[in-house]
């Protein structure tokens, strides 16, 4: 799990563009897991911050982190609501997620395979997934960033976790009969 650097205005220093700058990659990862495409991310999150911009001098400094995850989901669910972007299915990352992988293609490929199961469930779910596993959000937080009740959260997380577990990009090869056709 990464580490979250969290940055609450105070009236020492309410400079946005500070919490902006801080926040952006973590932004930019949570938003990629939740619209499975590098550039609706940072699309998504330079959406989320120019809208939180305008209300900045009012969100209360112990809130801000979680004013800007709910804005970010919101605005996601709303942009999967319109249908306006066209999503362009891959098969791999079209980029790196500013980090280095160090040619590791096995962690390309693993990246890969998340991105492409997360990418056929439903918003929600994947949603709830991102927020819990990755963001590492207790399912009371998220049910209260979602607004939505603690066991609709329960279950669109043990709906997503089943189907990632059946998707093709996860199964595990049978060990009793490795080979198709091959004799006991």
């Amino acid at each position: 799990m990464p580490q979250h650097e969290t940055f609450a205005a105070s009236p020492e220093s309410p400079d946005f563009a500070a919490y902006a700058g801080a926040a952006w990659t973590r932004l930019v990862r949570t938003a990629l897991l939740l619209t499975a495409d590098f550039h609706e991310a940072e699309d998504l999150v330079q959406t989320t911050l120019a809208k939180v911009y305008a209300r900045w001098g009012r969100i209360p400094p112990d809130d801000v982190d979680f004013y800007v995850r709910r804005s970010l989901v919101n605005n996601n669910l709303s942009r999967t609501r319109r249908r306006r972007v066209t999503h362009l299915l891959m098969p791999f990352l079209p980029e790196r997620v500013h980090e280095p992988d160090n040619g590791h293609a096995e962690s390309v490929e693993r990246r890969a395979a998340i991105t492409e199961a997360l990418g056929t469930l439903s918003t929600r779910q994947r949603t709830v997934l991102v927020l819990r596993y990755w963001e590492d959000l207790a399912e009371t937080e998220i049910a209260e960033l979602l607004n939505c009740s603690l066991g609709t959260v329960k279950t669109h997380a043990r709906r997503g976790l089943a189907a990632l577990r059946s998707h093709p990009a996860f199964a595990v090869p049978d060990p009793v009969h490795p080979v198709s056709g091959a004799r006991r």
